[in-house]
């Protein structure tokens, strides 16, 4: 018995431990009774279960968006939205602070971050980004182990009728090094339900100990797994179900302490579930995703879906047929709750899957253009009822998802022509030049992800030159750090000599004004015009004049004519990249511009020969000027909003954007208090909400001379000039005899704009900093980031008032005032480091330090009581003597040394040395010597060697000391601290 149990449990670490897969093409049915539930029957009953029998109350999924939790991606677990209750930060006046008993169906996405299934979604059959968790909650101790333990096997057992033979459960079986004990209390529980004690198998902390994070709350957990085998042959498990019991947090220093309150999380994947219930060897032949399948199968005339993996999936149909299913299932989730593909954060991510779909479809699939658009009406017949959200949205999932592919498809043909023409040229063993590679991907309209690059050529049996993309990486990466915070780059540049030479020749200086050619669609989205130019004159990197360049060679391009902007009054510059007229599939990555003296220098990197008069057709990456349009826009917006609040003595002293965040330098004499911070961001925001024209003009400088209001640096305009103004044609604004330009943004500006304001969709100011005495510099970011900034503001601000909640409610013991303490340290850290209104930062950093304080005050006056209490405790027990050596219960070393200097003052001729045993086998120690014990025996040479015993550490001077060790012997402890103390005396 003991050899079968063991094997089992082998067996079990295994199929724990390894990503979990269906291993076997088919699955025996449960019975050859009636046709198995349906999906939506499954998760009505696991719903309606926890309701009507338990009192449960149900709750509506969360937005997979995450809401004021800058750590996720996106939402990834049924607990994500109660992290509040686990933190104990719920605000006590919230509907969060009322619940008890809790069940619900999740929305979650395991893609990008710490949980990351994209990869594998396809390669086997279970693996998704989207899917659904069924969970029930039970929160400060309602319910724990033995009730849901007792529900879960009901639930499984008697509900959904699955053999109680078929289920094998894992419980925590402690952790030594920890001094966790093993969880026998879970494994009672099991055994009394009747689960044979051969299937209740015990693991460590990587397999049945869960944990939020790096910190916070944590437990043991106890799994439910289906044996696929169904005994007759070795088992082949999968989890079904994770019941964790959160009892435990973990502190900073990586200890562990109990949880004031106890919790119940259980986490169940409705897709796996609905697997085993209908008798199917893999998630996606349920009928989750069969709908999908059928469609993509009709929709594209690829060869019905056989469910194979591996070498037995030639040509990857059937991998494509799971990644198109999963990955449409996901975007229409996400773009319904708002996340839509973009460039950075959740959004890149969402973009990089629908451009997986994408290749998926087309080149394996060999689906017609717009395909995927076609499946979102599937998903939403299958998840609408569930997540009406769905439904709401489904026209504009549609319509994205049909944009988005279209634009990827011409992308990604471009891409393979230019992949195909560079391996002509290659010999059988040459890598892939990285420059070539880095081409596909540098471009925000060709836009390859450089693991697609990869994955393509991996296909084609071609290695790449992965040194050489590692060092164009970090050499972006550079240029990002540069970018976040801008200082003068040390690129290509045309010196004295360069410049004076093209003057002498004649060469006019270069036509930028192709950079305003662009417009905006009546779909909102903006079309920038090519531009087509010839070559003047090329340079190598140190600036020497060329007639030619190529083979991956950093240059720098003179052209007559360009639509790039070169960074100049603040906005950084443009990049893209040009190809050569007739030779649409060679890409030369433009990767900035600046402008010299005139000339507009490009300083690209020439993947294959290019000469003086060749023609060129260049392309800005539109994402990247669309945020420096957004930007500045806002940053007009900005500095009238402050003209408004201030007066108009507040004067710009110098901005810089990227499509990031934007930099503005400002006059004023006294910081921005909160409150005009705030008023700051609703001007902004009122000139947005009325998405107002941006109306933009070059005229006369001469004109602009005597306006009033009219807003322009201290520099060197051109004449003419251009002029920027918001909701006011610029002769309107012009004209001196009206006051327009006092009502809005007027301003002399050289950049690129948007054509209305409600592009801009949010300002958050979300730093300040003094530079000078009456400068100041704000830091501030728009859309998406601003809505994030707002939201973090907002999650934070209702913890703060939860904590000075729980402060006024009054601390009846340290233990309680010192974790009241850690939390508001723990928000002023959050306060400080995080993006957030600077309004709200600044509000809520004085809240916490006054909070702070009170906290300290109510911390040391409860320790000194406490410390008296201890002290009197600790007389009765010893006598009179020249050493008292003992052990007491202490919350911290802080009430340790009072009781010590307490205990020393009520016998001053006493030498006394106090432990407290922690948790997990610490213990601290707090010594003192007597005054006429000196200077032979010292508190300190105590302290180190008791400490040094325990393996720890001591501190302090010859009178009083403290230190820290671990042990499991404190009598030994004790023994050594009383023999040192009488040799010395």
């Amino acid at each position: 018995m003991a050899a079968s149990v063991a094997a089992a449990a082998g067996q079990l670490r295994r199929a724990i431990r390894r990503s979990p897969a269906w291993p076997g093409p088919s699955c025996r049915p449960l019975s050859s009774g009636p046709p198995p539930a349906k999906a939506a029957a499954v998760r009505n009953a696991f719903l309606s279960f926890f309701r009507d029998r338990h009192s449960h109350r149900l709750v509506p999924s969360a937005s997979v968006r995450p809401r004021g939790d800058p750590s996720l991606l996106f939402v990834n677990a049924g607990m994500n939205q109660f992290k509040p209750i686990f933190l104990g930060t719920v605000d006590p006046r919230s509907e969060m602070a009322g619940f008890r008993r809790v069940a619900n169906s999740q929305k979650c996405v395991r893609a990008g971050g710490r949980h990351n299934d994209l990869e594998d979604v396809g390669r086997d059959l279970s693996h998704h980004t989207f899917f659904e968790m069924l969970g029930n909650w039970a929160f400060g101790g309602e319910y724990f182990k033995e009730e849901a333990c007792s529900m879960a096997w009901e639930l499984l057992t008697q509900v959904y009728g699955i053999p109680e033979d078929r289920l094998w459960v894992s419980y925590f079986g402690g952790d030594p090094k920890t001094g966790l004990e093993p969880d026998l209390e879970c494994r009672d529980i099991w055994l009394s339900l009747g689960v044979p004690a051969r299937r209740v198998l015990s693991f460590g902390l990587e397999e049945n100990f869960w944990e939020m994070g790096v910190t916070g709350p944590c437990g043991p957990c106890t799994e439910i797994h289906y044996d696929l085998a169904g005994g007759v042959e070795a088992p082949q498990l999968v989890e079904l179900w994770n019941l964790v019991f959160m009892q435990h947090n973990r502190e900073a220093d990586g200890s562990l302490q109990p949880l004031p309150q106890r919790h119940v999380d259980t986490g169940m994947g409705l897709e796996r579930l609905v697997a085993v219930l209908q008798g199917r060897h893999s998630t996606y032949d349920t009928d989750l995703f069969s709908p999908l399948l059928d469609a993509i199968h009709q929709g594209c005339g690829a060869p019905p879906y056989l469910g194979r993996v591996g070498a037995a999936d030639k040509g990857r149909t059937d991998t494509a047929y799971r990644v198109v299913a999963d990955h449409i299932r996901t975007l229409s989730v996400c773009i319904a709750d708002g996340v839509s593909p973009g460039m950075s954060g959740a959004p890149l991510v969402l973009r990089q899957i629908l451009r997986r779909a994408v290749r998926f479809s087309t080149e394996v699939l060999r689906a017609p253009p717009g395909f995927l658009g076609s499946l979102v009406p599937i998903v939403v017949e299958t998840l609408g009822d569930t997540y009406p959200e769905l439904q709401k949205n489904s026209t504009q999932i549609v319509n994205l998802v049909s944009e988005d592919e279209a634009a990827f498809l011409s992308s990604l043909e471009r891409g393979r022509r230019i992949i195909d023409r560079t391996l002509k040229r290659l010999g059988p063993t040459d890598m892939f030049p990285a420059e070539v590679a880095w081409s596909l991907s540098m471009s925000g309209n060709l836009g390859l992800p450089l693991d697609l690059v990869e994955l393509m050529l991996e296909e084609k049996g071609v290695q790449l030159d992965s040194a050489g993309l590692a060092r164009l990486a970090q050499e972006e990466a550079q240029h990002q750090v540069q970018q976040a915070e801008p200082v003068r780059e040390h690129g290509l540049q045309l010196d004295i000599h360069a410049l004076g030479e093209l003057q002498r020749r004649g060469v006019p200086p270069t036509d930028d004004s192709p950079k305003y050619n662009y417009s905006l669609r009546p779909s909102g989205d903006y079309d920038f015009s090519a531009c087509e130019a010839q070559v003047l004159q090329l340079y190598t990197e140190d600036g020497t004049a060329v007639a030619s360049v190529g083979g991956g060679q950093r240059c720098g391009l003179l052209l007559d004519r360009t639509n790039f902007y070169a960074e100049q009054g603040g906005q950084t510059s443009d990049r893209g990249y040009l190809v050569p007229v007739g030779q649409q599939d060679v890409l030369f990555p433009v990767v900035r511009a600046q402008v010299c003296g005139g000339f507009v220098l490009h300083e690209a990197v020439a993947p294959e020969c290019l000469q003086v008069g060749d023609r060129v057709q260049l392309h800005v990456d539109k994402a990247w000027r669309l945020g420096c349009m957004e930007k500045h826009t806002a940053t007009h917006l900005l500095n009238w909003a402050l003209r408004q609040t201030l007066g108009p003595s507040t004067e710009q002293r110098g901005s810089h954007l990227n499509p990031e965040r934007l930099r503005f330098d400002v006059t004023i004499q006294a910081p921005l208090t909160p409150e005009q911070l705030r008023c700051v961001e609703d001007t902004v925001q009122q000139a947005v909400e009325q998405d107002e024209a941006v109306y933009m003009e070059e005229v006369a400088l001469e004109l602009t001379a005597h306006v009033p209001g009219l807003r322009c640096l201290d520099e060197v305009y051109p004449n003419p000039v251009r002029v920027v103004s918001v909701g006011v044609p610029v002769a309107q604004a012009l004209d001196p005899a009206s006051s327009a330009a006092l009502q809005t943004s007027v301003e002399l500006c050289c950049g690129t704009h948007l054509l209305r304001t409600g592009a801009v969709r949010d300002l958050v100011i979300i730093g300040e900093r003094r530079l000078t005495r009456g400068t100041t510099r704000l830091l501030a970011v728009t859309g998406e980031q601003a809505q994030q900034a707002r939201e973090v503001g907002q999650s934070l601000t209702q913890e703060v008032e939860a904590a000075v909640e729980r402060y006024s409610r009054g601390n009846q013991d340290v233990a309680e005032a010192q974790r009241l303490s850690k939390d508001i340290g723990r928000l002023s850290d959050a306060v400080d480091t995080v993006m957030m209104p600077q309004w709200q930062r600044r509000e809520l950093q004085a809240t916490l330090k006054a909070l702070q304080r009170r906290s300290n005050t109510v911390i040391r006056k409860l320790e000194v009581g406490q410390a008296a209490q201890k002290t009197q405790e600790l007389l009765r027990q010893h006598s009179e003597g020249p050493v008292i050596v003992d052990t007491i219960s202490a919350e911290s070393l802080s009430v340790l040394v009072k009781v010590v200097r307490q205990l020393c003052e009520k016998v001053p001729s006493t030498s006394v040395l106090l432990l407290s045993p922690q948790p997990v086998g610490h213990v601290l120690c707090a010594c003192q010597v007597a005054q006429d014990a000196t200077p032979a025996f010292t508190a300190e040479a105590w302290a180190l060697a008791v400490c040094s015993h325990m393996g720890g550490k001591a501190w302090g001077s010859r009178v009083v000391a403290q230190g820290t060790g671990s042990t499991a012997d404190l009598d030994a402890v004790l023994n050594i601290a009383r023999t040192y103390a009488l040799n010395q005396l």
